[in-house]
């Protein structure tokens, strides 16, 4: 890990205070956060081992049995092919950390933050549970394993929340093969903390209210897991990693004036992006992974149940890269489906990028494919 992380990050040993239970956090007070809009740094390096632009995917039809778009959960959970599939996430984490080697790769994109041991570690999961659509349990199972069985995180500590919809998560929602310990957190706490919103929304001087365990720096990792669903024009038409954290934050500011700033503003926080310096470079990353969990998904959205079996799952380090790239290659390049360039082409300039900043020559990266 380069020093400059080593030598500014610090932050309060959250699990010494609550033994790393569900209660005591569910039972954190409610306090404005200290993480006051430092101002993210355009084009400021976000992971230190991840080219943040990078976004790697895989299209595989043997990842799910049949050939049937409207399918409910339940019935998508029986054609997932577990093997297959997990199979296929170390090989896009081998393609995005430009390793050979699934165990290196996921010890690089999952970052230990100094001075703490992984068993300390706190990750937060953040899943789309709005209305029918939910991630897949090989997916989720996947990703939680990679944390426990390869760098060390206790199930313990692993929180898999939507503050928006998930009341219902741990009765509705029964993920299967997950390590023992990893808590379906439901909405854990809601909205109850005071953030600003970075920049473009108002000038980054509006608040708004955070799920309070990232405010209050609580948290170690954020895994950003969406879905793939169509939306209104004003998010780029469509549902996936940066509209994910309406899950995270209040969601009614951005359906207001500037709902499209306050989509990008919410991506910008420290409380996603980490702790930032006063020249705006992130000191240490806090969301260390996007992806998305494309083995179903849906032209309409963000209710109803899925439209279209697509067989794909992508990842990335910058959610402006990840929803940008499979918007407008995936969406309207190869499904047809309509959505909004400008705003897609505003994530990646608010973040510092332009198209022309994409590599592999501006394609999704083949993980089936990567050498």
């Amino acid at each position: 890990m380069p020093g400059y992380i080593d030598d500014q990050f610090s932050r309060r040993n959250f699990l010494r205070h609550t033994a790393g239970t569900a209660a005591a956090l569910s039972g954190a007070p409610a306090l404005l956060s200290s993480c006051k809009g430092k101002g993210y740094s355009k084009g400021a390096r976000i992971h230190p081992n991840l080219d943040e632009l990078r976004v790697v995917g895989v299209h595989d039809d043997a990842m799910t049995d049949g050939d049937s778009g409207r399918l409910s959960w339940d019935q998508q959970e029986e054609r997932v092919n577990w093997d297959t599939v997990q199979e296929n996430m170390d090989r896009m984490a081998c393609a995005l950390a430009e390793e050979e080697d699934p165990e290196k790769a996921w010890k690089a994109i999952f970052v230990k933050p100094p001075n703490k041991t992984w068993s300390d570690v706190v990750v937060a999961i953040k899943s789309n549970h709005i209305f029918v659509q939910r991630s897949r349990s090989a997916v989720v199972s996947k990703i939680c394993h990679a944390l426990t069985d390869v760098v060390g995180v206790k199930g313990e500590n692993i929180f898999i929340y939507d503050s928006c919809h998930g009341g219902n998560m741990s009765d509705k929602t029964r993920f299967e093969g997950l390590p023992e310990g990893v808590h379906l957190a439901d909405k854990w706490g809601g909205f109850s903390a005071e953030v600003t919103v970075a920049r473009p929304y108002f000038d980054g001087i509006r608040t708004t209210n955070c799920m309070s365990h990232l405010a209050e720096d609580d948290v170690d990792i954020l895994i950003d897991m969406a879905l793939c669903k169509g939306h209104n024009m004003p998010y780029g038409g469509f549902t996936m990693t940066m509209k994910n954290h309406f899950g995270t934050f209040d969601p009614k500011p951005g359906h207001k004036e500037q709902g499209t700033n306050y989509l990008i503003g919410i991506n910008k926080t420290p409380q996603v992006l980490g702790e930032m310096d006063d020249s705006g470079r992130v000191k240490f990353p806090r969301q260390q992974l996007c992806l998305i969990d494309a083995l179903w998904g849906s032209k309409p959205g963000p209710s109803g149940t899925s439209t279209h079996q697509l067989d794909r799952i992508y990842m990335g380090a910058l959610p402006a890269a990840v929803d940008y790239q499979v918007a407008n290659k995936l969406r309207q390049q190869t499904m047809g489906w309509r959505i909004n360039r400008g705003v897609t082409r505003k994530f990646l300039s608010e973040f510092g990028y332009e198209p022309d900043d994409l590599p592999n020559n501006g394609k999704i990266i083949d993980a089936l494919h990567y050498t």
